[in-house]
């Protein structure tokens, strides 16, 4: 007696439904995957680099990685980031709540706009590295020019993000709320903020992005402090590892920074566009 078609089939149908499970999966993870391998690449051509070698004051990428734990253990990044974190986070706390008001009301107003936007405008296509000498001219070497500089990169960044972010927020829940007989304080609390919070939000990530590369700045051409001091000290003695080493801490830092504010915007102001 022959057993039901479905009885006989269920064997041969796991290792199809096994392999689309794993297909999945793989799927899933492919970005990562692309991304890793995309990193190993880079470092692998790095290390070539270095040993055939294209400079004299080009490490390969394991004398670099070298370096750098050994100025991570050592107390050297600690030390340097504890200086440097310290203009970075005075400048773009000015630059948050300046940016974040001063954008809202252009956004809100043809007349700030007019009178406030071409300043920001200008300001952000200055190029930073030109002004930096006035700034050292004006406010000396200390602590307060590093802040300007800081500021001066983050703040456009910021403030045209939001004075976008107002300007163009949904015009049909805006119109719903006329239509409730919303007052003005009310549209803007209730429908424009929430609706623009999470450009303005993009616009503080890039001006942190922005506030990185002030303060790096500001170490490198006003006064060698923090990680820039490392930058200068090493390439004057020339320890090529240890400076490059300063300098992938950088990009590391800011990086996973960066990074942790995305997923804080993910999971908080945009939730509907988080992976599944």
């Amino acid at each position: 007696m022959s057993l039901p078609l479905h009885v006989k089939g269920s064997p041969r149908a796991l290792p199809s439904t096994e392999a689309s499970f794993l297909w999945r999966k793989l799927s899933e993870h492919r970005t990562a995957l692309w991304r890793t391998a995309s990193i190993g690449l880079f470092f692998l051509v790095w290390e070539i680099a270095g040993r055939v070698p294209i400079s004299f004051a080009f490490p390969t990428f394991l004398e670099t990685l070298r370096a750098f734990l050994t100025m991570l253990f050592n107390g050297a990044f600690v030390a340097a980031y504890a200086q440097t974190l310290q203009p970075l986070v005075i400048g773009i706390a000015i630059s948050a709540v300046v940016g974040v008001g001063v954008g809202i009301v252009m956004g809100l107003s043809r007349f700030a706009e007019w009178l406030v936007a071409p300043v920001f405008i200008v300001l952000q296509a200055a190029p930073m590295a030109a002004l930096i000498p006035l700034i050292t001219f004006v406010y000396g070497i200390g602590l307060m020019a590093k802040t300007l500089a800081v500021i001066m990169l983050a703040l456009p960044v910021i403030a045209l993000n939001g004075y976008k972010a107002v300007r163009n927020a949904n015009p049909s829940l805006v119109a719903m709320c006329v239509s409730f007989q919303g007052t003005r304080w009310q549209r803007i609390t209730k429908i424009i903020i929430p609706d623009a919070s999470p450009v303005i939000f993009a616009g503080l990530r890039l001006g942190l992005a922005a506030g990185f590369i002030g303060v790096i700045l500001a170490e490198l051409l006003i006064t060698p402090t923090g990680i820039g001091d490392l930058i200068t000290y090493h390439r004057s003695v020339a320890d090529y590892p240890e400076m490059y080493a300063a300098v992938v801490s950088i990009i590391l830092v800011s990086t996973l920074t960066l990074a942790a504010l995305e997923a804080f915007e993910l999971r908080v102001l945009r939730p509907e566009k988080r992976r599944t």
